[in-house]
């Protein structure tokens, strides 16, 4: 019997055209476009400023352009996943909606949260429907508005964030290509160093949840920095262990997009040359979220032929973190 995987068909983003640059931010908080560079590797990111439009106003836009270029009806997708931690409201779900906007009426829709893991948890559990038989065609879309949760009189955090969307269509293949091998882990130790305080069931919005500007990002940075280098190095080490792959065997590197320091260390440690098979475009996005990978995926989509080892890697807020071995389909 021929064993089916779940492989990315096709790939389309949305990037809003406004760019707040390293200049601009300097000129609302205490920064530079060096400090900025040094720490992070961050020179521009695009903000949604649509007037009233959230996240699934870009999500919206990536789909569409997904099944126009893949040549997919709306009636065929029977399954849509969304990662996002900027949903349009708590609910119904983002999937929802994005399906509606797009004429998608027959999927299973659904949303899910790992933080700046979402896309890779996405993809996998969109995998276990593909390769179950109950779906035939299924989207995975990544969107964030980041910058409705960023505090712009934060210096520490305000230059790391950016708003995108990105979406991928998954299909059954035979030949080989597809997800190889996954690993998800999650451990509850981040939650006091990653989050945003108000807005949930704990502390809904009040006059003085918003007096305390406790609908932003917190970030204790370099507890964040120290368990991201050590985790996403792991799991992206362990693939290619239990894989029995050598650096040679590895097309390229599909990191989280976090920080440049982070994305060096994980190359170090699996041996990857990362001027030649590290994809970074941290510089042009900033911190998308799960929005990440999927955005690399598009920006490099050329790069890739048939049967090429991609590993990604991603790490975000819980902690959670995790690895995919994807055998590139065309």
């Amino acid at each position: 019997m021929e064993t089916i995987r779940a492989a990315i068909t096709a790939v389309d983003a949305y990037v809003p055209p406004y760019i707040l640059t390293n200049d601009e931010l300097s000129n609302m908080v205490d920064t530079t476009n060096e400090w900025i560079m040094t720490r992070v590797g961050i020179l521009e990111r695009h903000i949604l400023k649509e007037k009233g439009e959230g996240m699934t106003y870009m999500a919206e836009r990536a789909v569409k352009g997904l099944l126009e270029k893949s040549n997919t009806l709306p009636s065929e997708i029977d399954g849509i996943i969304c990662s996002t931690v900027t949903p349009d409201m708590i609910f119904p779900a983002s999937a929802s909606i994005i399906a509606g906007k797009c004429g998608i009426v027959n999927a299973v829709a659904f949303d899910m949260n790992a933080g700046c893991a979402g896309f890779i948890h996405a993809f996998k559990t969109a995998s276990m429907y593909i390769e179950s038989g109950f779906c035939k065609k299924m989207i995975v879309v990544s969107g964030e508005k980041m910058s409705s949760i960023t505090d712009y009189t934060d210096r520490s955090t305000c230059p790391l964030f950016g708003d995108a969307a990105a979406a991928v269509l998954i299909e059954p293949r035979t030949d080989g290509t597809g997800i190889q091998d996954t690993i998800l882990r999650s451990n509850g130790a981040g939650v006091p160093y990653l989050y945003m305080l108000a807005g949930g069931s704990q502390r809904p919005a009040s006059h003085e949840t918003v007096d305390k500007r406790q609908h932003y990002i917190y970030q204790d940075g370099k507890v964040v920095f120290k368990w991201a280098v050590e985790k996403m190095a792991d799991v992206s080490a362990e693939m290619m262990e239990r894989n029995n792959l050598t650096p040679e065997d590895i097309a390229y590197l599909l990191p989280h997009q976090a920080n440049l320091r982070i994305i060096d260390a994980v190359a170090n440690r699996m041996g990857i040359d990362k001027n030649k098979k590290v994809l970074i475009n941290i510089d042009m996005y900033g911190n998308t979220s799960s929005v990440t990978i999927p955005i690399l995926i598009w920006d490099n989509q050329e790069k890739f032929k048939k049967g090429d080892n991609l590993i990604l890697s991603s790490f975000g807020a819980g902690f959670a973190w995790g690895s995919i071995l994807l055998k590139w389909a065309f």
